[in-house]
């Protein structure tokens, strides 16, 4: 972790140290700094009358670090625009920059930018934009970057379940469409959605559940099904959870091929794993679901088909998906 403050962790020294009078080592476990950092920038700055001040802290920084020239976000209104109103939306630094680049010179800005130099302006400047600061649109909402880790699926007994290291060759490398993952994502009071992610197009489905038995995941999955050309549906690749037992009832009734991951190797179908995350920014844990319309369902799901994806050449999954089936059916 970079050891250089920015306005934010500036701002936040000033609260504990005077407001909250916590002790520096305190403090800089709470920005996410070794401690000598805090004590080293308090030393800078706090003058013998005054007390520290974020403000001239920064100013001070941008001196002696040579920042006085605008960053090219603060240069082009139009390009700061377009960025925060896409990350409002939703996209990831990568996708916006991946949309810019490949849209250039046509891009309603005129403008490239590398994913670094957006994630540099969030985090380094703790910019506001209409009172949110920038951090909060990104998936996360961390106001620095920390590793994460995923959780280890349930491990049950599954009848008829074949391994995942049986799966064709076709499928592992997305030589075709029509593969799927599927999973639970639980919310409040242990309320749950299924989420269904075709693999070489990206698209996603969502559907409430009322609980995470096996016939309500059947009949979530029915859903997904109904929803595309039956062609578009081949197999599915499941997790462990007691939630999948029935799979062997769409085996028999649309002769879709599944397979089973490794017991606590989620990594194993990393890309629903990668769209769990995405689905956390609209639905974080504590939602309680039993208050959220199946409008708003359907809405975050057509969020996330409607991102540009970047293995997908900055095309969204809904586009691919028209082009490949034609039309794409609506969900009902």
């Amino acid at each position: 972790m970079s050891n250089l403050l920015t306005f934010y962790d500036r701002e936040r020294i000033e609260y504990y140290l005077h407001f909250k009078r916590l002790s520096l080592r305190h403090i800089a476990k709470l920005i996410g700094r070794d401690h000598t950092v805090v004590m080293r920038e308090i030393r800078r700055n706090k003058a013998q009358l005054f007390p520290y001040n974020a403000l001239l802290a920064q100013r001070a920084a941008e001196r002696k670090l040579g920042h006085n020239r605008r960053k090219k976000l603060d240069r082009d209104k139009n390009l700061y625009d377009y960025v925060v109103t896409k990350l409002a939306a939703g996209w990831s630094p990568e996708q916006i920059a991946g949309r810019l680049n490949t849209q250039f010179p046509i891009s309603p800005t005129k403008q490239k930018l590398c994913a670094e130099t957006i994630y540099r302006y969030i985090y380094d400047e703790g910019v506001d934009y209409g009172g949110v600061r920038l951090f909060h649109y990104l998936r996360r909402k961390n106001s620095f970057r920390q590793k994460h880790y995923a959780r280890a699926p349930q491990k049950a007994v599954i009848l008829g379940r074949v391994s995942i290291h049986q799966r064709p060759r076709e499928i592992n490398i997305k030589a075709a469409y029509g593969h799927w993952e599927s999973d639970t994502v639980i919310c409040k009071y242990r309320r749950p959605v299924s989420v269904q992610y075709e693999r070489k197009s990206m698209l996603v489905r969502i559907n409430k559940v009322k609980n995470m038995s096996s016939e309500e995941t059947k009949e979530a999955i029915l859903k997904t099904i109904d929803s595309l050309p039956l062609h578009l549906i081949k197999s599915i690749t499941y997790d462990n959870g007691r939630e999948n037992c029935k799979h062997t009832d769409l085996k028999r009734d649309f002769d879709i091929q599944t397979y089973f991951c490794d017991p606590y190797a989620s990594w194993q179908k990393g890309g629903i794993e990668n769209i769990n995350g995405l689905i956390r920014q609209y639905l974080p844990r504590q939602t309680d679901l039993t208050k959220i319309p199946d409008e708003y369902i359907h809405l975050v799901q057509e969020r996330l088909n409607n991102r540009p994806r970047k293995s997908l050449n900055y095309l969204t999954p809904n586009e691919i998906i028209e082009k490949e089936s034609g039309a794409l059916k609506s969900r009902t």
